[in-house]
């Protein structure tokens, strides 16, 4: 338990030295705050399709980390969590058609998760999203 405490904390400690010129600057005590809170809402929702390592599965669940889709689309993918997705994506060269169901996630789980998802998996995807983008993007 300790063990892993400790390399959470290396990790946000790691996000943080790689990732110091955010698009829009942002306290790092709430990155830190909001990447946590992500981290919380991926393992209970979001890990038993899209795996512990954003890699997915393979023609029916599209990968999080390394995605050209997630990088390329932010937008489409705060309305995926917010409504759901119905609809044929490509992500990495490989065509998922599998729905995801809309989770009723708060704008402030939306905000969280995708700052989680952006900066993990050696990700470095987007600005910091905040809840009010969320509802901007996603009414």
């Amino acid at each position: 338990m300790i063990r892993l405490k400790l390399s959470t904390i290396a990790i946000i400690l790691l996000i943080f030295s790689c990732n110091s010129e955010k698009k829009n600057p942002v306290n790092q005590k709430d990155f830190t705050a909001s990447y946590i809170a992500g981290k919380v809402v991926y393992n209970d929702l979001c890990i038993t399709c899209h795996l512990d390592n954003g890699e997915g599965v393979t023609k029916v669940f599209p990968p999080l980390a390394n995605s050209d889709f997630l990088k390329n689309n932010q937008t489409k993918s705060i309305k995926g969590l917010k409504y759901g997705m119905n609809e044929v994506i490509v992500v990495n060269g490989i065509t998922y058609n599998t729905n995801m169901a809309a989770l009723g996630l708060t704008n402030n789980e939306i905000a969280d998760v995708m700052n989680y998802i952006n900066n993990s998996w050696e990700n470095n995807f987007g600005s910091f999203i905040t809840p009010e983008e969320v509802l901007k993007i996603a009414p």
